[in-house]
């Protein structure tokens, strides 16, 4: 229906994904670094290139990309988590600030007491000594009263490395994004050294930080919180204003597919984010809808078969699905003729049918006036899931999860 080609350039098997800040911080389904930057640099659009837009910007990967190549870009996110990440990884923090508040940390670090902790208050986080000891909290609390004491400008820098921290030193099992608690016998011998881990998360991104730099000291990137499926500011993207989009969007509703919100919970209750407690259901897909409102030949097929075998599951990927044509018109109306679209995607399994959602992408831009270039199949090597799952949850029947990405490239010629 729409041409694919399996290119083993793009598994990029042995690419070091972690270069400049896209070390800082992890991040369910992360775009690697090196698949933005081929696509900026293979399907630039004819004439300018001022502008990239990321709708889901996520870790931010894109707009680092575009600043390295000192390209404009704007991203928006429903997940404060990814809309900080992607605003520290896009700062040019000055080295010498932060080697300060490095030498300013480790020094108060050194002199700790718990009874220096000035916030004990922890219930902000849903059942807080269910997922932490009590020395890890006040711990993290330290290192956030401490952070608080720097220079404002450097603050973000480290609240950073603290997010990362919150997670790994709770009782959740790290390995994968949901919320599973370690077994009783796993937290009688988990003992983390919560400074240590912090101080590390710090070098590590200071590494990053210094690599960054060295391309530039203009802060190019601009992240918002609009909700693309509404609507598009017009004061921050007007029509036709953009030259390239850059994505990779959702593969479905964060509570059946990849688990943003769980994930993202740990730093979005600490830093009491908002929504922290409810952001799957504001995320594409979380609202159930029961009418389709789009039309589609490229997936009716799979639809029909998915309805037939389970309502409740047909209704949570038309639910997605109409989010996601949402925003596909909405995001084309600002994208310049003669522009670029380039769509990271992934096509997943309900009741171990294969939904093709990079043909879905594809027929929906070409609905919105574009053209299907070629969709180039990848390879997702290291995946952070298990390579088979149960999605009818009978025990012993399982299904391969996802292997391949599809990069879908289209042309805006209306």
């Amino acid at each position: 229906m729409y041409n694919r080609v399996i290119d083993n350039y793009w598994n990029f098997r042995t690419a070091d994904t972690k270069e400049f800040t896209h070390c800082y911080h992890t991040y369910p389904a992360m775009m690697i670094p090196q698949i933005a930057r081929k696509l900026i640099e293979d399907f630039a659009p004819e004439g300018n290139l001022n502008v990239i837009f990321d709708p889901y910007v996520g870790s931010g990967t894109t707009l680092v990309e575009s600043s390295i190549k000192g390209i404009h870009s704007i991203g928006t996110d429903l997940n404060p988590l990814a809309r900080f990440m992607s605003r520290v990884k896009n700062r040019h923090f000055n080295i010498d600030d932060i080697n300060a508040g490095i030498a300013y940390i480790t020094a108060s670090i050194m002199i700790y007491n718990p009874v220096d902790v000035i916030n004990t208050d922890f219930s902000r986080i849903y059942n807080y000594d269910f997922w932490y000891s009590r020395d890890s909290l006040y711990k993290l609390s330290y290192l956030n009263q401490i952070i608080l004491e720097l220079k404002p400008e450097i603050q973000d820098f480290f609240l950073l490395c603290l997010s990362e921290t919150v997670r790994e030193v709770s009782y959740t099992r790290n390995s994968e994004f949901k919320r599973y608690r370690m077994s009783d016998k796993q937290i009688s011998k988990f003992n983390p050294d919560v400074f240590c881990t912090f101080e590390k998360k710090i070098q590590r991104n200071l590494n990053g930080l210094e690599s960054f730099n060295s391309t530039g000291t203009t802060d190019l990137a601009s992240v918002y919180d609009f909700n693309t499926s509404s609507v598009i500011p017009s004061e921050i993207l007007p029509l036709n204003s953009v030259d390239m989009i850059v994505t990779s969007p959702p593969y479905g509703d964060s509570h059946t597919t990849v688990a943003y919100g769980q994930f993202s919970r740990w730093a979005n209750e600490w830093f009491n984010f908002e929504n922290a407690k409810s952001l799957d259901r504001i995320l594409m897909g979380g609202t159930i809808s029961r009418i389709p409102q789009f039309t589609t030949k490229s997936i009716c097929d799979e639809l029909n078969e998915i309805q037939h075998l389970d309502s409740k599951r047909y209704y949570e990927v038309i639910s997605f699905l109409n989010d996601y044509w949402k925003s596909i018109k909405n995001i084309a109306t600002v994208v310049r003729k003669g522009g670029r679209a380039c769509y990271v995607v992934g096509n997943r399994r309900v009741k171990s049918i294969q939904i093709s959602l990079d043909f879905f992408t594809a027929e929906m831009f070409e609905k919105c006036g574009f053209r299907h270039e070629t969709t180039i199949i990848r390879e997702i090597p290291n995946k952070r899931m298990p390579l088979k799952n149960s999605p009818s949850n009978i025990t012993g029947e399982t299904a391969a999860t996802m292997t391949n990405e599809y990069i879908v490239i289209l042309t805006k010629i209306k």
